[in-house]
């Protein structure tokens, strides 16, 4: 059986704020991605085509500088066995290039908690900022989590 770690509903508040540890993103983690995903778009594969752009180099997928933010939130412990479900993934934003070599960390804000008709569960929502190691948020968005309360 799952022991549970992570924070309960009722034990969050809004206006919390958490920041998770940071990762470097890899060659390996921009080529794993396009075969997973499908999308061999030259700005992420082909380094000639994309010296042309203006990001001067391949670049990652948006999509998987948001999916190692999501990986990045779990290992921070605080929904280990508490979250129910994710709900959605909103207003999702990619301001800035992400290249290989780059580290990026993600800092959480929770912006509301919501009760539901369920007892057992309530409603998380919460801003993510996807922050470079030059501190420039490269990737934003509101994320709603269906986090088990403690009591019912």
């Amino acid at each position: 059986m799952h022991k549970i770690r992570g924070k309960y509903f009722e034990e969050w508040a809004v206006g919390d704020e958490f920041e998770t540890t940071a990762r470097t993103v890899t060659e390996t983690d921009i080529v794993l991605f396009a075969g997973i995903s499908g999308d061999y778009n030259p700005l992420h594969t082909d380094e000639e085509f994309a010296k042309k752009s203006f990001f001067g180099t391949r670049v990652a997928h948006g999509f998987l500088i948001h999916s190692i933010s999501i990986g990045l939130i779990n290992q921070t412990g605080y929904f280990d066995g508490t979250v129910m479900a994710q709900l959605g993934h909103n207003k999702v934003s990619f301001l800035k290039g992400t290249m290989a070599g780059d580290t990026i960390r993600v800092k959480c804000n929770i912006t509301k908690l919501e009760e539901t008709s369920k007892k057992d569960r309530g409603v998380m929502t919460f801003e993510a900022f996807v922050i470079n190691q030059k501190d420039e948020v490269v990737a934003q968005s509101e994320r709603m989590l269906m986090i088990k309360k403690r009591s019912s």
